[in-house]
């Protein structure tokens, strides 16, 4: 019979969409899956706010989610379907392995987010005892504290405090957050392997010094390429190549109505045509509303909508630079297609993504974290028509082409992709 594997993802909407494709790519090799969906994010699929109180929803996964999960297998198992001989977990959803050693069952754990953010999480303990963080009172925000250089993480050199993860940022030793990223970081060494949505060439010093800790690892990404298609895309049918700034948050990313209008007017000024996805709750506690004078001025230039197939827009010819929140789906995409980012790193990972965006890879910049109009406007045009925008384009394509050589049939993710599935 086939070999079936249950696929758990967190969730949210950045963690289903690389599980999604993982477990087409298992499908696609004869794997019968089951797609595990919780209550709570089926009924986001409909519902106009898509924010969530995220640490009481870690909290819940991690205490409700074990029993109905070895009831479902239990189920399974008894019925006219192949038995599950495998179980696939994202990284925060650590029930997977109490699940696994209970009913016997090899169980993999899919981190979904950057390895360097990973290997972050991992120093939770070590920053810990040294007493680095908690952090002493909220005067580290102002103070140059986010400034000091950090070298205790492996791998990871030329970094600062403010590039660590939102998460591990904190001054309550009982963070809800700052205690459950360490701890599933940490768990994450107990299953049988771990599969990173990432390439070798990307993360290489990272993942060595993963693989120097836990050699079981599997780099597959980034899966939207290995899963290769052809995309059919009507945007912007009439813009100049590399014409067009493309700008998302993400599923999650909310801001003030401030900064919704520095960044509106910042486009604006910009004087280069947008397509701009504006969720309706992106500003915090509030539907987003832009004034109707930037509308009469980017009548003919500017495009808003609230959803779009991001990686069809950013595979087409026209979009020349990505104003990103550096989530990793959103920077695996990016890379993937060439295209160089401004970043505004909200939390998580995303300042570490952002950092090394920036400074190693050489693909993007950073937004004020406080967003300015005139900041804005200049880096989009810095990044259209600069000198600096064009060394960056020039280093996204060189990215661009090993990422599509690491994916290729005989290469490091497609090799080991086919590794995982063989064990």
């Amino acid at each position: 019979s086939k070999p079936h594997v249950v696929c758990i993802p967190y969730p949210s909407q950045g963690h289903v969409n690389p599980m999604t494709q993982l477990a087409k790519l298992l499908h696609s090799r004869g794997f019968h899956l089951t797609f595990v969906n919780t209550e709570f994010n089926h009924r986001r699929l409909s519902a106009q706010d898509a924010t969530q109180d995220i640490p009481a929803l870690c909290d819940s996964t991690r205490k409700n989610c074990l029993a109905p999960l070895l009831e479902l297998i239990t189920k399974l198992n008894s019925s006219d379907v192949p038995p599950v001989t495998c179980i696939v977990s994202d990284g925060v959803m650590s029930f997977g392995i109490e699940a696994g050693r209970l009913l016997g069952i090899p169980e993999f754990q899919f981190w979904t987010a950057s390895a360097c953010g990973f290997m972050c999480y991992l120093q939770y303990n070590e920053l810990f005892k040294r007493g680095i963080v908690p952090f002493k009172d909220e005067k580290f925000v102002n103070d140059g504290t986010l400034d000091t250089p950090i070298d205790c993480i492996p791998g990871m050199s030329n970094m600062r405090f403010k590039d660590i993860p939102s998460f591990i940022r904190t001054i309550d030793p009982n963070d809800e957050m700052f205690d459950f990223m360490g701890s599933e970081a940490q768990n994450c060494l107990k299953y049988s392997a771990i599969i990173f949505n990432t390439f070798d060439e990307l993360e290489h010093e990272v993942l060595e010094a993963i693989v120097a800790k836990f050699p079981r690892i599997y780099t597959v990404g980034p899966l939207n390429l290995l899963g290769r298609h052809v995309p059919e895309s009507h945007f912007s049918s009439l813009r100049e190549p590399k014409s067009v700034v493309y700008v998302n948050y993400g599923s999650v990313t909310v801001m003030s109505d401030y900064h919704l209008k520095e960044f509106a007017w910042g486009l604006a000024n910009s004087k280069h045509p947008f397509l701009w996805i504006v969720r309706p709750d992106v500003v915090m506690g509030e539907s987003a509303v832009l004034p109707e004078e930037f509308f009469e001025e980017v009548k003919d230039g500017g495009f808003i909508t609230s959803w779009c197939p991001q990686y069809r827009v950013l595979s087409h010819g026209s979009v020349g630079v990505f104003l990103t929140h550096c989530g990793w789906n959103s920077t695996l995409e990016s890379i993937s297609e060439g295209v160089p980012v401004i970043c505004w790193p909200f939390f998580a990972e995303q300042q570490t993504n952002c950092r090394f965006a920036c400074s190693r890879w050489g693909i993007g910049v950073e937004v004020n974290p406080n967003v300015y109009r005139d900041d804005v406007a200049a880096l989009v045009k810095e990044m259209m028509e600069g000198q600096n925008g064009k060394k960056m384009k020039k280093k996204a394509l060189e990215w661009r082409e090993k990422v599509h050589v690491a994916t290729d049939v005989g290469a490091s993710s497609y090799n080991n992709f086919d590794r995982f599935i063989e064990e």
